[in-house]
């Protein structure tokens, strides 16, 4: 079984965010504390959960501060092959845009899994890395997110003012 780490990150909206990682990459980005050990950066056998930790926060900040428009920290992602397979397709979605369920199902290679690929988006561990927030209904209402709608509105709109 691999050791999880925690770090707290940043405040985003006035949320704390905190990042979970394994020895090889960043698992999980959530907004509620975990009962996992925070990890300590002073002991040499939890150097590299240190140097991922490390890397997933100063990514967030210069993501934020609107410094960065990707992310490099290397993942360990966690999920069903299908789950895996929309998280995929949400890492081609380009800064600054949105699509639809419906269109992130067809990229997904099966338009009428609208539904199911909503559901793999809400089970996405490592939402704004993985950039769920930049689906959107159809109609275009911003439908759930896993830190909130407030979160997901500040995200899409804090990407669309990079672009002007």
């Amino acid at each position: 079984m691999q050791l999880l780490h925690l770090q707290e990150h940043i405040s985003l909206m006035g949320r704390d965010i905190y990042l979970v990682a394994s020895h090889t990459g960043l698992v999980k980005v959530t907004t509620q504390k975990q009962t996992i050990p925070f990890c300590d950066i002073t002991n040499p056998a939890q150097t590299q959960h240190a140097a991922i930790l490390s890397q997933a926060q100063k990514e967030l900040i210069e993501f934020c501060s609107q410094v960065r428009t990707t992310f490099t920290v290397p993942l360990d992602i966690r999920g069903t092959n299908f789950q895996k397979k929309v998280w995929a397709q949400l890492q081609q979605i380009s800064y600054g845009t949105t699509i639809s369920y419906k269109e992130l199902a067809t990229r997904v290679g099966n338009p009428r899994a609208a539904r199911a690929v909503g559901a793999a988006n809400g089970q996405n561990p490592l939402w704004i890395i993985i950039p769920c927030h930049r689906v959107i209904q159809s109609d275009g209402s911003l439908g759930g997110y896993a830190g909130g709608n407030t979160l997901k509105e500040y995200l899409i709109n804090l990407e669309k003012t990079k672009l002007l």
